[in-house]
């Protein structure tokens, strides 16, 4: 009777202590800081466009994040090429390539690509994105 007592005290105690792991979600509810979904805290204004917005401090956040992506962006605009240099990933896109032919420019050496940013003409070498020529226009 007594270990029969004995292993139902343990196990209730082990049953409820483990309750407490399957009470709810693990990321923080701290409002305060914005975590998990409670912190979002999304509510619908009377915006006539039917737009969803959410805490005041969300718009300055938006509107200084695209100000650094601007800024970002003129501050490529104004970069210098200089052969040697590698070319920034951000120009290595398709968008930016062009043809040797339909621009009038010497035809590139194998493994060689014209690319043609801020009115000038760059040659990239393909294996290492080294700038090999640049010709302005």
């Amino acid at each position: 009777m007594k270990k029969i007592f004995i292993i139902l005290i343990l196990g209730s105690t082990t049953l409820f202590s483990s309750m407490g792991s399957f009470a709810g979600p693990h990321f923080d509810r701290d409002d305060s800081r914005g975590g998990g979904w409670q912190g979002r805290n999304l509510e619908r204004d009377d915006d006539p466009r039917g737009n969803w917005q959410g805490r005041p401090g969300e718009e300055n956040r938006d509107r200084e994040r695209r100000m650094r992506q601007e800024r970002g962006v003129e501050r490529l605009k104004q970069h210098r090429w200089q052969e040697g240099y590698v070319m920034p990933q951000h120009y290595r896109g398709n968008s930016y390539k062009v043809d040797y032919k339909d621009n009038n420019l010497p035809k590139p050496g194998r493994n060689e690509q014209w690319y043609k940013i801020n009115n000038d003409y760059i040659l990239v070498n393909s294996d290492d994105n080294s700038i090999v020529r640049i010709m302005g226009f």
